[in-house]
């Protein structure tokens, strides 16, 4: 039989090809789904705002370093998820991850202002161990569903930098975590203080690199 007896034309093969396949839905938007996300973490919020002392919080935000390290935080949240969403997508700069970079200045050194206040005011003294210790389990325990959720939808993307999409995914959740802390929390900023939020931003944000990294890089 000769060759051109076997030779298949090129609709039949490729109507043979997409036969049976199912038209596939495409991802929203990055900042779409960025804000689906911190949609979630603002809902945890006003879940958790019922037990919080609304009096005391009015009073600590009264003060300028406080509520400023508190807008840092929310901000860098939003500003890291969103970084995170966009590193998803293939083909989009890797530039998106330095977009928190500003509101975790502002975080980080309005809480440091706080601390040279407190040491200025004696009277704002560092928290004892189980003040600590509580915002410590908070911090950890808000983190890691806010860790998860944020994977799992980064999860639907095909980032080609896991590991940098799920560090800021880290950065995101535990930005988040502080804030949500901030109703809550029993004392003004210490050294202490900053140093425990900063331990809890470096273990979220390497957890996620390990774990969320490798989940991402089976996405």
């Amino acid at each position: 039989m000769s060759e051109r007896a076997h030779t298949i034309p090129h609709d039949v093969l490729v109507d043979s090809l997409a036969r049976g396949l199912t038209p596939v839905r495409p991802l929203p938007a990055p900042a779409f789904r960025a804000f689906t996300w911190c949609a979630a973490a603002l809902a945890l919020g006003l879940a958790l705002m019922p037990f919080a002392d609304l009096d005391a919080l009015r009073t600590r935000m009264a003060v300028p370093d406080l509520r400023y390290a508190a807008l840092g935080a929310v901000l860098t949240a939003v500003a890291a998820a969103l970084a995170a969403f966009q590193t998803s997508v293939p083909g989009r700069s890797w530039a998106w991850a330095t977009l928190p970079l500003a509101p975790a200045a502002l975080w980080i050194g309005a809480s440091g202002l706080g601390c040279l206040r407190a040491w200025v005011a004696p009277g704002t003294g560092a928290p004892d161990l189980p003040e600590a210790s509580g915002c410590l389990v908070f911090l950890l325990t808000v983190s890691l569903p806010l860790s998860l959720g944020l994977v799992l939808m980064l999860r639907r993307a095909c980032p080609l930098r896991p590991n940098l999409t799920a560090a800021l995914a880290g950065l995101s959740a535990a930005a988040a975590a502080a804030a949500l802390l901030v109703p809550f929390h029993p004392h003004d900023a210490t050294a202490t203080d900053l140093a425990l939020h900063l331990v809890v931003v470096g273990l979220v944000i390497g957890a996620n690199s390990l774990a969320g990294g490798r989940l991402l890089a089976r996405g």
